[in-house]
């Protein structure tokens, strides 16, 4: 169950992010179709964190530090870049990052927005 909650926050997050960021392009049919577009990059989103994100981490310790931990922005809007590739060049979806500048906004937009949902839900870590 608490997958299922973050998978759809996850997607609520990259919806807000599509709907405010102009270099997030989300197109579809229909309503339907976005919602089901959304689902996928999340969880494709989900797993590149999962399993991208503790590796870099590690790698790039130094720079965690050094920056205070600004680099987590930069990281986290090239995971979502790196997301959108593989979701629109090799899956074929309609999500598509335009550029380093629009997954860097849409990171800072998924992270805020996954943060007030979780808060408000009260999704808690084991």
């Amino acid at each position: 169950m608490k997958i299922l909650l973050r998978v759809l926050v996850a997607a609520a997050a990259l919806g807000v992010a599509a709907w405010l960021v102009p270099g997030i392009v989300l197109t579809g049919h229909d309503t339907p179709a976005k919602v089901l577009t959304l689902l996928i990059v999340a969880v494709i989103f989900g797993v590149i964190n999962a399993v991208l994100k503790p590796i870099i981490k590690t790698v790039g310790c130094a720079f965690y530090l050094l920056t205070l931990g600004l680099v987590a922005i930069v990281v986290n809007g090239l995971l979502l870049w790196l997301t959108s590739y593989i979701v629109y060049n090799k899956l074929h979806e309609p999500f598509h990052v335009t550029g380093f500048v629009a997954a860097l906004e849409g990171a800072l937009i998924v992270g805020v927005v996954s943060w007030l949902l979780h808060l408000i839900l009260g999704d808690e870590k084991d």
